[in-house]
């Protein structure tokens, strides 16, 4: 049969049975002697306290508030003897302790009804961010090495439940713990998990059950949940009490910190400290320090020692988003607004200032668009007008060249309508004499109709060559185009010279150009070369074209054996309106040249390297035409 629990423990003291320990709550197992020269010392404290309290009745009362987080007699019990040698130090101030639940020492800080506390680090932090207060010393035990690695928890668990390895394993468990607020009894395991990656708040089936801690060691033990949260050395100072018998529980986690006697679950934080308030006068804190400083060690007594570094605390509520720092957690519109309202003015001032200077460069950018469309509408407007213009003017020079060679023309044409007018006179006439045969007829017809082939040959050529139409763009040959070229000359001229075509380009290569634009530029550069050998004897009017490749371009040559032309001559042979010939416009080399750059290749002139004549050449761009 299970026996009954003992008391609620406080401290380190069971109020039935006292034993030395430290405000913390870490007891060394004791013997029955020392719990009762425990017992006797607490009684003589009373009753010294009592004496003072007798003799300094004129003396300044000043309060102490505690935070009495396990009742008041344990608070009597931990911190009489604290009262006691204060006065004695101090016997000009009547030192009084008051016992605070956390709400209460709050409101007993708010009122100005204390001028000293003692808490916990965790209710410290929060205090002091806020109401100021200052720390004057921290609590020494004296079973620890150091004050700054003082308080921790233990995450304990049945013995039997090896599925509890590590803190880790917590997660989706039901675990006990003190309160939400609760320093070592939820607070320092809560930040060790977050830092595990765990979130406390979701990934834990958390069961708050409040004060004595004894509770939560009861339901481990029951088995109402998976794994409890209490202070460091309670599960030692329950196994000496006998309350809890070994191999009953085990210590989830557990981690050994150098100098500190007890099981530990978590890092450690330090010890309590004893602040005090803004209304302090300075001198009594000076004085309360020094005397707290002079408390000796040892014997298992209270001690004193400089303010310990509360860092670890901070960034340990800092990180959870409690206490001082919980704003952070709380991301409310208000809290915002409240704790960064200035920024947010200052925000939303720079909001409108954006808006405004979008609106501006916005319209700035849609009247600026309107104008850019209107030139762009306008200069699209002149580039077509000057493109008509260009055809136009192609157009022209084509005429041109067609009227230049009219009388060669009308000679060529009128030569085969000469000889179907001659073959169907004679055709009659046998007729007539009766001596036409039918062998005759059949020579007569065909010749007739070779002659008008040939003159509707002519006439086609130069429709085709005449005619007004758009540019195109597309694979040509240029040798086939000079060909083409060479036929109509021979075609209008009645004594054409001899044209040579050498072809030496590259196989598989094209050039993408407009065949009439070339042809209209190759008949300009034969005819020129024409007119400069006119009336020299037959071997330098011979014109040679050459067709050659040069890297990835293609040379086209003219070249004559004329009069050739001066360097004067030269330098504005490409001038619109200039020219060398009486009856000529001046327009044609121009033209030509517009059309040779606008195909993206050049049209110059030198002097022939073979001797008398001129060496026309232009290049065109060529292209690998596809396997």
């Amino acid at each position: 049969m299970e026996r009954a629990p003992p008391a609620p423990i406080v401290g380190g003291s069971i109020l039935k049975t006292p034993l030395v320990t430290t405000a913390a709550g870490r007891g060394a197992p004791g013997t029955a002697w020392a719990r009762a020269g425990a017992g006797l010392r607490l009684l003589g404290a009373a009753v010294l306290a009592g004496l003072l309290a007798a003799g300094q009745a004129t003396a300044r009362e000043v309060a102490i508030g505690v935070f009495a987080w396990q009742g008041e007699r344990a608070a009597i019990a931990d911190w009489s003897p604290v009262i006691r040698d204060l006065n004695a130090a101090l016997p000009e101030h009547r030192f009084r302790l008051d016992h605070y639940d956390a709400a209460g020492l709050r409101r007993a800080i708010a009122e100005h009804r204390v001028d000293l506390v003692i808490t916990n680090p965790g209710y410290y932090v929060t205090m002091e961010a806020e109401f100021g207060l200052s720390r004057i010393a921290t609590l020494a035990a004296p079973n620890v090495r150091s004050p700054d690695r003082a308080i921790g928890s233990v995450v304990i668990a049945r013995a039997d439940r090896a599925d509890l390895p590590d803190l880790a394993a917590l997660a989706g468990r039901r675990v006990a713990a003190v309160a939400p607020d609760a320093f070592g009894g939820w607070l320092i395991v809560a930040g060790e998990l977050k830092r595990r990656g765990l979130d406390p708040e979701s990934d834990l089936a958390v069961r708050f059950m409040g004060l004595p801690m004894n509770n939560i060691v009861d339901a481990v033990r029951r088995g109402d949940v998976d794994a409890g949260i209490v202070r460091t050395c309670l599960l030692e100072q329950l196994l000496d009490e006998e309350y809890v018998r070994p191999g009953d529980l085990r210590v989830v986690g557990a981690r050994q910190e150098d100098g500190f006697p007890c099981a530990t679950s978590t890092p450690l934080y330090p010890d309590w400290p004893i602040a005090v308030t803004r209304q302090t006068d300075p001198a009594l804190a000076k004085a309360v320090a020094r005397a707290l400083l002079a408390m000796p060690d040892g014997q298992g007594l209270l001690s004193w020692t400089v303010p310990a570094d509360y860092r670890p605390v901070h960034e340990l509520y800092q990180g959870l988003g409690v206490g001082p720092y919980a704003d952070l957690h709380r991301l409310t519109p208000e809290a915002l607004a409240r704790r960064f309202w200035p920024w947010l003015l200052g925000l939303v001032v720079l909001l409108i200032a954006g808006i405004v200077h979008t609106v501006r460069v916005e319209y700035q950018v849609h009247r600026r668009t309107a104008e850019l469309r209107e030139s762009l509408q306008a200069r699209q407007l002149a580039e077509a007008r000057m493109r008509e213009n260009q055809e136009q003017m192609e157009h022209l020079s084509r005429l041109s060249v067609l009227g230049e060679l009219s009388g060669s023309l009308a000679h060529e044409i009128n030569q085969p309508l000469t000889t179907i007018g001659t073959y169907a006179r004679s055709l009659l006439r046998r007729q007539d004499n009766r001596t036409l045969t039918p062998e005759a007829l059949s020579q007569a017809c065909t010749e007739i109709a070779d002659e008008a082939e040939r003159a509707g040959g002519i006439v086609q050529r130069i429709r085709h060559f005449a005619r007004k139409r758009a540019a195109v763009r597309e694979p040509v040959d240029l040798a086939a185009i000079a060909a083409e070229a060479r036929r109509l000359v021979t075609g209008m001229l009645a004594h054409a010279p001899e044209i040579a075509i050498h072809d030496r380009s590259s196989p598989g290569r094209a050039v993408l150009a407009d065949p009439q634009q070339i042809q209209q530029v190759l008949l300009n550069l034969v005819k020129n070369a024409i007119d400069a050998a006119r009336g020299l004897p037959p071997a330098r009017q011979a014109i040679e074209v050459d067709i050659e490749a040069a890297g990835s371009r293609v040379l086209v040559h003219v070249i004559d054996r004329g009069v050739g032309l001066d360097e004067a001559q030269r330098a504005r042979l490409f001038e619109p309106f200039f020219t060398t010939k009486p009856d000529g416009l001046g327009l044609g080399l121009p033209i030509c040249k517009t059309i040779i750059e606008a195909h993206g290749g050049r049209l110059w002139a030198e002097p022939n390297a073979g001797g008398a004549g001129m060496r026309f050449t232009f290049s065109l761009p060529c292209h690998e035409l596809p396997a």
